[in-house]
């Protein structure tokens, strides 16, 4: 276990997780914008359901994500407009309206049209691995199945949790995705064992220092204390999990309110709108 904290520990803090000062924007404005697929409205939601809304805890795989990460939001399968608002907040500071969001929503024909229309990602990549993550998401539907995710071959946040710091996590990625010029390359190096985590470094550090900018300090708190647990199963797996709750506890008991700290410095209270 203390190898595992150590580990995570480097790994967290070298790859510049909830760096600052924080970088709004991808750095590459509108220059994907005639390439991405046109839609007309950004979050999509599903309509609620009974039996599907009762998933997590038919689904084993739900219950066990609920328990790794010690959080019964987890694929709740019914979200908040709290969680919603947060995650529109981030993609509206990011400049990030080419980004498809799915909200507890089956929705097969929105991504087959959305993977053959977005032109970001080379046609190589789209037809091959992109056909393969859409044609999974269509016969294993997260609408039950539960899964939060990001595919970069269709621009797409899959949300079925109720917690912002996963929902921002997954925007991450798509930010993430947004400044790299070769998309396809990038996203088939996530194949490459221990990449990922790159990958997820790089969605978790950007969700954690967005609620640093904001001075949300009981975002921040909530973000350590679910983010690092699962950045530490792509580390090693339950026992990664396990020091990930010990590292993020302690992140999360660092983290102090910023408004009495500007008043001690007799500066305002900075704004929390992004």
């Amino acid at each position: 276990m203390k190898t595992v904290i150590v580990i995570l520990l480097a790994a967290v803090t070298s790859l510049g997780c909830a760096s600052s000062p924080y970088v709004a924007g991808t750095g590459r404005a509108d220059i994907d914008g005639p390439l991405a697929p046109p839609m007309e409205t950004q979050v999509l939601v599903g309509e609620p359901h009974g039996l599907l809304d009762a998933s997590d805890w038919i689904w084993p795989g739900s219950l066990f994500g609920k328990l790794i990460l010690w959080d019964r939001d987890v694929d709740s399968h019914e979200i908040s407009e709290e969680t919603i608002r947060s995650l529109e907040g981030y993609l509206a500071r990011n400049e990030m309206s080419d980004v498809q969001v799915l909200v507890n929503r089956y929705d097969p024909g929105n991504q087959w049209r959305r993977l053959t229309q977005n032109k970001t990602v080379a046609a190589g990549w789209r037809y091959t691995l992109g056909t393969l993550t859409v044609l999974f998401y269509t016969v294993v539907p997260g609408r039950f199945f539960g899964g939060d995710a990001y595919n970069p071959y269709t621009n797409t946040v899959y949300l079925y949790s109720d917690d912002p710091s996963i929902a921002l996590h997954e925007a991450g990625h798509a930010k993430d995705f947004a400044r790299r010029e070769d998309k396809g390359n990038y996203a088939a190096l996530y194949l490459i064992p221990f990449v990922p985590l790159w990958h997820e470094a790089q969605a978790t550090g950007d969700a954690l220092g967005y609620l640093a900018a904001l001075d949300d300090a009981d975002g921040q708190r909530a973000a350590y204390e679910i983010l690092y647990p699962a950045y530490g199963t792509y580390v090693a797996g339950i026992l990664g999990a396990l020091g990930g709750h010990v590292v993020g506890q302690s992140a999360s008991g660092s983290v102090e309110d910023a408004a009495p700290r500007a008043r001690d410095s007799g500066r305002p209270s900075p704004s929390t709108s992004p």
